[in-house]
């Protein structure tokens, strides 16, 4: 083991004492200490699931990426293990960052990762250049493979990107052979994913490019994932620098989903695109299948514009989202909160046809910031104007949830969270309704709210900066209208982790 991942295990270990489980969010995966960026390495290794995460443990901010680690037996409890990789070799001394993991069938645990290494241009610029490498190990401890990098600038096809080249997503077929997907910018800054084979994981082979941006979505595309779902093949992937597309897409940073099917020569012949998520912190998802056959996805839930103003002294930054089962529905990718979240509900508090006009109000035993809240509308005769749900709430601070039935637009905004900065507090989504009738689902989990509409049709996600003693819930209307909910309140109780 390099020093400096013995100083990373060394720091993390002692540097979490002075973080109490209170100061964490209670279902979803934080940063053991300092930063935490997107998903790595989500994989099942040995029974139980393994999720890796870019990480600088030192500060609270962005920096030299190493590799933190968790492991969970149902995605929602998750245990720290020291951290797996670190940057301590000439071609990685830039960082470790994003990939994926799998497991062998002689029972190891695989890791391949890019590494991030300065180079001096002939023209004296220093630029960083990107490969991909490999790490063995036993579900905690892992060595880097002695023939790293396995894919470098000399195996990219013309007009490729040595500079942008990165995030491999790796996986086993029947045949016994592998396959990596990984982001690769043209020259041109125009994003693509290539895919590379290899017989013995040492020597790969440049096969084919499954997909091309051709100026359509954003710049560089990064965090690839690839699939089989419900007839579809399917490619994840996040963009940089988008432009707004109605209200599919929004300014910035963002997910994808490309919807397809493999012709007999194995080419992706896209049909559709889409958003991911359509709030405000969401990125670089990867994707799982679990032992009963559920196709499982996990992202980043941060903002790349946003994530970079809190204070040094936080002494966490970083969490991922609920778990979500992934499902195609009339064309379109949709999502459902994990199952398992179930097993956290405590006893519910109900409420049917609650009559609501032009005001707020709050519900008896409605209340509380881990909360799994499931809510109705129904519209009357006439058409109201407006629906809101606020949450984290009391005399100074919230964050709402508003649904504007006469534009068919639903928004999730935190502008009165308690951020103090000119930020993304607001984003919008275009979602199908009849005469104003939706179906909500909001998990809350203390500094965040994901929002499931219409059966996981469309999903918004946030963080909130808001205190825990904030718990308030209160329902809105702009006109006249009925709605019914249910409030379960989330516990640890049950947890299998």
């Amino acid at each position: 083991m390099s020093q400096a991942l013995q100083n990373a295990q060394r720091y993390e270990s002692e540097a979490e004492r002075s973080i109490s489980p209170e100061e964490r969010p209670l279902f979803h995966l934080s940063s053991r200490v300092g930063w935490m960026n997107d998903p790595n390495g989500l994989s099942r290794y040995r029974g139980e699931y393994h999720l890796f995460y870019q990480y600088h443990p030192y500060d609270s901010h962005w920096g030299p990426m190493h590799w933190g680690h968790a492991v969970s037996k149902d995605l929602l409890a998750w245990r720290y293990l020291p951290a797996a990789l670190a940057p301590d070799e000439s071609y990685d001394l830039g960082g470790c960052f994003s990939g994926g993991a799998l497991e062998l069938p002689d029972g190891r645990h695989l890791l391949m990762y890019t590494g991030v290494a300065d180079e001096t241009q002939p023209n004296g610029e220093v630029r960083a250049v990107q490969t991909q490498n490999l790490a063995f190990g036993d579900g905690i401890h892992y060595r880097k493979f002695e023939k790293n990098p396995v894919i470098t600038a000399a195996d990219l096809p013309a007009g490729c990107s040595r500079f942008d080249f990165r995030d491999p997503r790796i996986w086993r077929l029947e045949d016994g052979s592998f396959r990596a997907m990984v982001a690769c910018d043209r020259v041109d800054a125009d994003g693509q994913m290539l895919l590379f084979g290899s017989d013995d994981l040492t020597h790969w082979k440049y096969l084919s490019t499954p997909a091309q941006n051709n100026g359509r979505l954003g710049l560089m595309w990064e965090c690839p994932d690839w699939f089989e779902l419900d007839g579809y093949q399917v490619l994840l992937a996040s963009a940089q620098d988008m432009l707004p597309k109605g209200f599919e897409y929004h300014n910035g940073n963002g997910t994808f989903c490309l919807l397809g099917h493999l012709d007999g020569q194995g080419n992706f012949r896209e049909i559709s695109d889409q958003a991911v998520d359509y709030g405000i912190d969401f990125y670089a998802p990867q994707t799982i299948l679990a032992p009963d056959g559920h196709r499982l996805m996990i992202g980043w839930m941060q903002n790349w514009d946003t994530c970079n103003l809190h204070t040094p002294s936080v002494p966490w930054f970083g969490q991922m989202s609920l778990p979500r089962e992934l499902s195609i529905r009339n064309g379109r990718l949709c999502q459902a909160p994990l199952r398992e979240l179930e097993a956290l509900r405590g006893k519910p508090v109900q409420y049917r046809n609650v009559q609501i006009e032009n005001g707020e109000i709050e519900l008896d035993g409605i209340s509380g910031r881990t909360v799994d809240l499931e809510i109705s509308l129904e519209p009357g005769e006439e058409l109201y104007n407006r629906f809101a749900v606020r949450v984290a709430k009391n005399d100074t601070f919230h964050t709402t949830v508003s649904f504007r039935p006469r534009e068919s637009v639903l928004k999730v905004d935190r502008k009165f969270s308690g951020s103090r900065r000119a930020i993304i507090h607001q984003r919008r989504a275009r979602v199908d309704h009849q005469r104003g009738e939706l179906t909500m689902r909001l998990i809350l989990d203390r500094f965040s709210v994901e929002v499931f509409v219409n059966d996981g049709g469309k999903v918004m996600s946030a963080t909130i900066p808001t205190d825990p003693s904030a718990d308030g819930i209160a329902f809105f209307a702009d006109g006249k209208l009925s709605f019914s909910v249910t409030a379960w309140p989330l516990t640890a109780d049950g947890r299998s982790g």
